[in-house]
């Protein structure tokens, strides 16, 4: 095994890691890990990327049902649409877009480029969702109202980024649960935990005819992740996750700006 294989499981464990500390956040890793330290294919790195999230977001799920915090008719009304979208994506049109997107003078931009600049301006997005000030959310007491029309579209929106890029979406899904279903922060996260692995998962589907997958290697690393998880919960007894989110924010800031010049620089 290659030193940068190993950063690269050290990569899925530290997943987990964030994901168990701060409930998100770090799936948007996933995909880097595997393109730049296990050089897999950035379409094919993006339904791994689902299916490691999937599971890892189910185990998150799982976690918060037994204490009561997923809203599952909000679940249901959000991941409906999300996860048409993402199958969708992943079955027709991530196929249908060309290996040879467009050329520019003597620059030539690659459908595996395009995608990782695209998933670079996603993970600007993460981080601004996670360095900016906390909104107001509401209390506890607070009636659960529904805006369906605006929940229906946000799940059809973000199951298409999902589908393109391979992320959760959780730094989306989370503020949409705030807003428009009036959720406290704690079930929105652990609502939006059961809609990522919903529509992560059935998205994955869409991908198993269209590409050749390495299965052991994809159940090692999701198995790291979910391991990272659990490490994560229990280090959220000693260290607050949210002192950390604004510290990971900046970490996923940096990566950002590495993929868009890497990418840039290749061209």
């Amino acid at each position: 095994m290659e030193t940068i294989e190993i950063f690269g499981y050290i990569g899925a464990l530290l997943i987990g890691v964030v994901l168990g500390l701060i409930g998100g956040g770090g799936s948007i890793l996933t995909v880097p890990v595997f393109v730049y330290l296990f050089a897999v294919n950035p379409v094919t790195a993006t339904a791994y990327s689902l299916f490691v999230v999937g599971v890892s977001a189910l185990v998150g799920a799982f976690q918060n049902f037994k204490k009561k915090l997923v809203d599952f008719k909000i679940a249901f009304v959000f991941a409906t649409p999300a996860f048409i979208a993402v199958y969708s994506t992943r079955k027709f049109l991530v196929p249908a877009i060309p290996e040879n997107l467009f050329n520019y003078g003597d620059f030539a931009i690659s459908k595996g480029v395009g995608i990782m600049m695209f998933f670079a301006i996603i993970m600007l997005l993460a981080s601004y969702s996670m360095l900016r000030n906390k909104r107001e959310e509401p209390k506890e007491d607070t009636p659960i109202t529904y805006n369906y029309p605006l929940i229906v579209v946000e799940g059809f929106v973000i199951g298409i980024l999902t589908g393109l890029v391979g992320a959760g979406g959780g730094f989306l899904i989370i503020p949409a649960l705030v807003l428009l279903a009036k959720l406290p922060m704690k079930k929105a996260v652990a609502t939006s935990l059961l809609i990522i692995a919903i529509k992560s998962l059935i998205g994955f589907i869409g991908d198993v005819e269209n590409l050749s997958m390495d299965w052991n290697f994809l159940l090692i690393f999701t198995l790291l992740s979910v391991l990272g998880i659990f490490a994560g919960v229990w280090l959220n007894h000693f260290i607050q996750g949210e002192k950390l989110k604004k510290t990971f924010g900046w970490f996923v800031l940096i990566m950002a700006i590495y993929i868009l010049l890497k990418e840039i620089i290749h061209l």
